[in-house]
């Protein structure tokens, strides 16, 4: 029998993600500073910044549900040694967008699993995203057709939305861009025996 698992998060995409794979999700939000978490991770790469952001949610939360298996996740953008985290406003997403553009950028997407404050398995998984050279009038047309969307993720846009159109080039596994490597994870539930296999 499948058993529930406690998503610590409060994405709506990550959510949707896991439920709509047919997993039993209860979503109970970290309560962590991630920026506090974050300050004194200079010089650590992006992938482990995600990781340890993702280890301490899904930490936190498992020591508030005991005998819960918790899943913790992460993502972060990163552009050469640059990380970006999402923008407080709309000047905030047209200055990430002007960035990004015409260039190649990282997502780092981080999944951690727990049970009773002890990690049981953690995946980073990475995506490469190459941009096409946006003009800025069209950034600002842009952000006024998605309004306050773009600032619900990392890098001002959805790939799920309109936020595609801002592509030349993408490598890597669509969840993972969305923020979740999904596969790998329900990989991991099944060998837990967490969900039927």
């Amino acid at each position: 029998m499948a058993e529930k698992i406690i998503l610590a998060s409060g994405s709506p995409y990550r959510k949707a993600m896991l439920v709509n794979a047919g997993l039993d999700i209860e979503a109970v939000p970290a309560q962590v500073d991630e920026r506090a978490l974050e300050a004194p991770l200079k010089g650590v790469s992006p992938e482990d910044v995600a990781s340890i952001l993702a280890e301490a949610k899904a930490t936190e939360v498992s020591e508030r549900k005991p005998g819960a298996l918790v899943l913790g996740c992460d993502q972060t953008l990163s552009l050469g040694d640059e990380v970006f985290h999402k923008p407080a406003g709309m000047e905030g997403a047209r200055r990430h967008l002007l960035a990004l553009s015409g260039k190649t950028h990282q997502l780092n997407s981080a999944a951690v699993l727990c049970r009773d404050g002890e990690v049981l398995w953690r995946h980073v998984g990475v995506a490469s995203l190459t941009m096409r050279k946006l003009d800025p009038a069209f950034i600002g047309r842009h952000l006024a057709r998605v309004g306050a969307k773009a600032l619900s993720s990392v890098g001002a846009y959805q790939i799920e939305g309109e936020g595609i159109q801002l592509f030349e080039k993408i490598e890597g596994d669509y969840f993972t861009i969305v923020g979740l490597p999904l596969l790998p994870v329900l990989a991991k539930l099944r060998e837990l025996g967490a969900i039927d296999g």
